[in-house]
């Protein structure tokens, strides 16, 4: 009979890419609590190191920050060097970084008035929509050709994506993000198959609403910290009417990451306080 806990992750090494964001950083706590030894990467190597830091200090796990640039795959193999000399082989992958930005996002959440297109999708530039699919979809691929490396040869990982609800239900105002969400989930799909026969699981969990540095802007206000009414329509729809913590994430994570879910892969699973089971009415 299977032991219904996370003991089989003790010990298991695994590398999550953008692990110093409000994100990363929970999920990464709660590894270490797993016991699991953590390699957080990041495009800033002092946050890197400085969350690494805080992670030994609250869970006693072993944990080391290093610099890599998601859309560099030379800094990502320099990176996959570095972690194999600190840890041995990598068991687990986590592709956490990613994020929207105020450039690919529109000030209009419909066009009601034709003359003010530039304040619309028209009114957005291609370098933008560039810009956030390529950090979201290419920070994606690239990482995990680098370092399913080890998994192959020992016919046997996880790959854990981080998307969003975007993917599900676009929402109003960020093409660009949603676009680029909905993709890391196909690539999901097709990657869960394509490795099935070598013992590589790959899943993905979409959370809802969280408040982090890229949404910070769009949910409150910059000067009184008060909800826009942006920000008062998600709480209208997420049915347990408030935003996550990002703590929120890490049995879900642990879950998909450990055996007791062994026969799960190709998933896209939400952790959205019933946001994607509400109709509006």
């Amino acid at each position: 009979m299977k032991n219904l806990n996370f003991d089989d992750l003790k010990g298991k090494v695994c590398v999550i890419t953008g692990g110093a964001g409000v994100i990363g950083t929970a999920i990464a706590e709660g590894l270490g609590l797993a016991g699991v030894k953590v390699a957080i990467l990041d495009i800033d190597e002092e946050r890197a190191k400085s969350t690494a830091e805080n992670v030994r200090k609250n869970t006693g796990a072993e944990a080391e920050g290093f610099m890599a640039n998601v859309l560099d795959k030379e800094s990502l193999i320099k990176a996959k060097k570095d972690v194999n000399t600190r840890f041995g082989a990598i068991d687990l992958l986590i592709n956490g970084a990613g994020g929207n930005s105020p450039k690919a996002t529109t000030q209009l959440e419909q066009i009601m008035d034709l003359n003010e297109l530039e304040k619309s999708f028209f009114g957005l530039e291609l370098g933008a929509f560039d810009k956030v699919f390529a950090l979201n979809f290419n920070g994606t691929l690239l990482p995990t050709m680098v370092f399913a490396d080890d998994m192959l040869k020992r016919q046997k990982g996880v790959i854990l994506n981080i998307s969003s609800m975007n993917s599900f239900r676009p929402l109003t105002k960020i093409p660009a993000y949603s676009a680029a969400k909905a993709s890391v989930n196909n690539f999901t799909q097709w990657l869960a198959v394509h490795l099935a026969r070598t013992g590589i699981r790959v899943n993905a969990i979409a959370p809802g609403f969280f408040l982090t540095n890229q949404n910070r802007f769009l949910l409150t206000d910059e000067k009184t910290g008060a909800p826009t009414p942006r920000g008062l329509k998600i709480m209208a729809n997420t049915p347990v009417g408030k935003y996550g913590k990002p703590e929120d994430l890490q049995g879900a994570t642990l879950f998909l990451l450990s055996d007791i879910s062994e026969f799960i892969t190709g998933i896209i699973l939400p952790v959205d306080g019933g946001y994607s089971a509400f109709g509006g009415v």
